[in-house]
Formats: C-alpha cells, structure tokens, sequence
C-alpha cells in the first residue's frame, strides 16, 4: 500500500468508546457499559452511520467477529501472561543483586529494557479494557503496571484514546505532535534553528533519536502529574515517587557509580528504543488525513494503520500491535484473539476494495525511515541552495 500522505476525514467515534481513559475512578454505569466491547461497537457503528459509503460494512464485520468469539474475555490467558512476566521481572530483580559489582550487569539491564516494554504492553491492554470487563479493575491493573516502569497511566491513555479517534489526522493525533520530527510536509514549514536540523536529518536521527523515548516518558509522566493534569493525582504521584525511589535505590545501593550510570544509560536507552520499534510501525509511513474529505470509521482505521507479519515470536516483541488494523477496529478485543482475527478483517477488506497494508518487520522499518526522508526533503533541498 502507498505510504504518500492524503487528505482525508474521519468520523470519530467518541474517546470513551475507543477503550482508553484517563482515570482510575469513572462510575459503575461506564464501568460496565461505556467501555465494555458492545458499547464499542456500538459507538463506532453509530459514526459510520453519519456518511451514506459503507455506513454498514462496520456492524456486519462486528457481527462476525462477535459470533466467532474474538471480543470474549480471555481471563485464563492474562492470568498466565502477567504471572509469567511479574515471575521473570522477579528473576531478574534477584540475579541483579547476586550479580552484585560486575559488568554482567549489562546483561541485566538489556533484560530489564525487555520487561519494562512487555509490563508497558500489559498496561497498554489494561487501558483498552482486554484484560477484564470492568474499567476500574482494569485501571487498577494499568496503574500497578504503569508503576512499575515508572510513567503516568493517565497522561499515557488520555494521549493514547486521542490517537485511537483519529489515528494519523494531521491536527488530532497526538502521535504526529513530535516537535523535533516532521510526518508530513506541512509540519516542516516554518521550523527554524534545531528542529529545523532534526527534521531535515530526520530519517538518520530516528532510532537514536529513540534512545531518549524513555527518558521522554519518565519527564513526561512527572510534569503531567505535577500540574495535576490526572484525576488521580496522588496515586499517581505515589507510583512514580516509589519508581524512581526504588529503582535509584537498587541501582546505586548494588553497582559503584559508574557501573550504575552505564546500567542506566543501557537500560534506559534500550527500553526507549524497543518501545519506539513497536509502536512507530502501525501508523508512520502511512497515510495521513485532514479535514477536506470524509472517511466512516472501518476505513479512518483501517487506511491509516500499517500490520507487520510474522510468527508467535513477533507477536511476543510487539506486544500484539502487529496487528495494529484489528487493534483500531476492535481495541478491546484481547490481544491474543487479533492474530485469529486477522484473516477475517483482510478478507472482508478485499471483497470491499478497502487497501489492506501489512508487510514484514524489516521492510516496516524501511517504510518508516523513507517517508522520514521523502518529509524532510524540502528541507535538505533548501539548505543546499544557500
């Protein structure tokens, strides 16, 4: 499918619907009905019913998928997920300290970057409802997470229901708000000193770029929840004050100064990177859209977002967003359901006419990094003629 950026319209089904909110406290009625996969559904139904093209090509691929199962709880599969990956993190708390004063201690911090991404997955599950039917015990679920790896659960899906209503819209995807980058061509007019730079370098910059995406998250996390920028402001406070107290704690308690400065830059670095590789292959290089034209909600979702293939292993390292179509169209199905969902929602998109995009990891890769460049060259064509 073409990466080249168009214009388009979405219809938005409302935030509430799209699985994600900000809080840890919203009622029993949403609990059990704003955020429950019937109520999805409905609301995205309702969204493609306000344009005449395919108003109903939305509820008949909800009913197969519903028949099939794919929006049931999968209760047993998250008791074993998030048990097996608390007991890894565990494991890996315990050789850190036995490890002690040793460079192996690398090791560790690449393992750490690795369970920090795979407890951000988990919370990302938890925010769009996967996990259990009510949204307060998943945001119980998503905050316990979130504190773990030491970012605000309610800065992060207020941010993240924004880009699941407008997945890649030029002006209300969050996502597309990098200052120091550029997704499209109008973002690079007017830029001036080093944003300038960045996004004229930008396709080179990309993946170091990532390995202060963690770092990002932390900052981010800590200036939302100190403008009280989260309902739940105190608990959210608590989490990230335990974090950083427990984490520097460990780190400057077990290894000398400058093994532990090394732990973090590697740990830190790593974790930026891995979460930037998994979330930048769903959407960048793809195509974006404005307010001149109209889309129902089955194709603003399904145009803008990108699958990457592979096996179960992909699925591990990507934390399910491999499937990047069905998560937009379904985000609380399970994250397990989505690759049986797969095959369903392409073949209903072929017999509709509706562009299907999935490619393999590396080559996801390679889109990003030369729509990154094709962006920034007005910029580079510029600075060659002063």
């Amino acid at each position: 499918m073409s990466t080249t950026p168009v214009t388009a319209t979405p219809v938005a089904a409302p935030p509430s619907a799209l699985g994600a909110s900000t809080t840890a406290g919203d009622s029993t009625a949403r609990d059990s009905a704003a955020f429950d996969s019937a109520a999805l559904d409905a609301a995205a139904t309702d969204a493609s019913a306000r344009v005449t093209p395919g108003r109903s090509d939305f509820a008949e691929l909800t009913g197969v998928v519903r028949r099939a199962g794919l929006l049931d709880r999968r209760h047993g599969y998250y008791a074993v997920k998030i048990a097996a990956t608390l007991l890894a993190f565990a494991g890996g708390c315990v050789a850190f300290v036995l490890l002690g004063d040793s460079w192996w201690q690398l090791s560790t911090a690449v393992f750490f970057a690795v369970m920090f991404a795979q407890l951000a997955f988990l919370g990302h599950d938890a925010g769009h409802r996967q996990i259990l039917r009510s949204g307060r015990a998943n945001d119980r679920i998503g905050h316990t997470l979130a504190g773990f790896v030491g970012i605000s659960y309610g800065w992060w899906m207020g941010k993240h229901t924004r880009h699941h209503a407008n997945p890649n819209h030029e002006d209300e995807d969050p996502d597309l708000d990098i200052p120091i980058l550029a997704f499209t061509r109008n973002q690079t007019q007017g830029r001036g000193g080093f944003v300038r730079w960045t996004a004229k370098n930008q396709a080179a910059l990309f993946f170091p770029l990532l390995l202060l995406e963690g770092l990002s998250l932390h900052w981010t996390s800590v200036q939302t929840v100190w403008r009280g920028e989260v309902k739940a402001r105190r608990l959210e406070a608590a989490l990230l004050v335990g974090h950083f107290a427990g984490y520097l704690t460990a780190v400057f308690v077990v290894l000398p100064l400058p093994l532990a400065l090394a732990f973090i830059a590697v740990h830190q670095g790593l974790w930026g990177v891995y979460m930037g590789c998994s979330f930048a292959p769903g959407h960048k290089g793809m195509p974006t859209y404005t307010d001149a034209n109209t889309l129902d909600f089955l194709r603003k979702q399904v145009l803008s977002s990108r699958n990457v293939r592979g096996g179960p292993w992909v699925d591990f390292a990507l934390g399910g967003l491999n499937y990047q179509i069905e998560h937009h169209l379904f985000p609380s199905m399970p994250r397990v359901n989505l690759r049986r969902a797969q095959p369903v929602v392409r073949e209903f998109c072929e017999q509709r006419g509706i562009e299907y995009a999935q490619c393999g990891l590396l080559r996801t890769y390679r889109h990003v990094l030369q729509h990154l460049y094709d962006v920034g060259a007005p910029l580079r064509a510029k600075a060659a003629v002063q």
